[in-house]
């Protein structure tokens, strides 16, 4: 194994799901930002980047998301930083959608023509290949999956770093929309709430890392 092996390897040993953390320590300015870039930098199926993070800092919020997300109630009482991953809405993730056009003109500003073939391409794939069409559901789903490709990003750029994380599904959804929306904080047109996550430094202990053997989760097709 090389040096940067080695050192992913390591971050991978080093990480687990903080549940307790240190609240008189705070991840720097840096860090998180460089923990932000990993998220917006992280692939998407097509590109089209169907997340928004929301980085909570304001205590009312902190407070009206305490008795609804009993996941996050460690991280609250102690993390450095909080982070509600959104997905897009089918409104949204249409093939049809202005907001598909606006990431294939203006972000990654493909010509009209190669624009067009793309979205035909897209189009396929989501009544076809995928059957996304079906119900917005099936289509909100499916974007929660691409959140938790930069949630996994996130996670591993804070390892990397010596930050440690928690990822967090303890939640009512419903609950926690509501609430964020009541805050002024969440458009429910267009998102709902995937998953959260918080960073900070672990305080005290934690269980050794328990896996199954590489043999026992890896099956080589030759």
């Amino acid at each position: 194994m090389n040096d940067i092996g080695k050192k992913i390897t390591d971050a991978l040993q080093y990480r687990f799901a903080c549940k307790k953390y240190d609240k008189n320590k705070q991840v720097s300015d840096a860090d998180f930002h460089t923990i932000l870039e990993a998220a917006r930098l992280s692939p998407s199926s097509f590109g089209y980047e169907p997340w928004r993070f929301l980085v909570i800092e304001r205590q009312d919020v902190k407070d009206a998301l305490y008795p609804i997300a009993w996941g996050a109630r460690n991280s609250l009482e102690g993390a450095s930083h909080l982070v509600v991953i959104l997905a897009r809405k089918a409104v949204d993730m249409n093939y049809a959608s202005p907001y598909i056009t606006h990431i294939m003109k203006d972000i990654q500003q493909f010509p009209d023509d190669i624009g067009a073939a793309r979205r035909k391409g897209f189009e396929n794939f989501q009544k076809n290949d995928f059957k996304l069409l079906e119900s917005d559901r099936a289509m909100f789903d499916w974007a929660c999956k691409q959140t938790y490709i930069a949630l996994a990003d996130m996670l591993m750029t804070a390892a990397l770093l010596g930050v440690d994380a928690c990822p967090i599904e303890g939640f009512d959804r419903e609950k926690v929309e509501a609430m964020l929306a009541e805050k002024g904080v969440l458009d429910r047109e267009h998102f709902g709430v995937s998953v959260m996550v918080s960073f900070g430094y672990r305080s005290g202990d934690h269980r050794p890392k328990t896996r199954q053997q590489q043999d026992d989760v890896v099956q080589w097709i030759r």
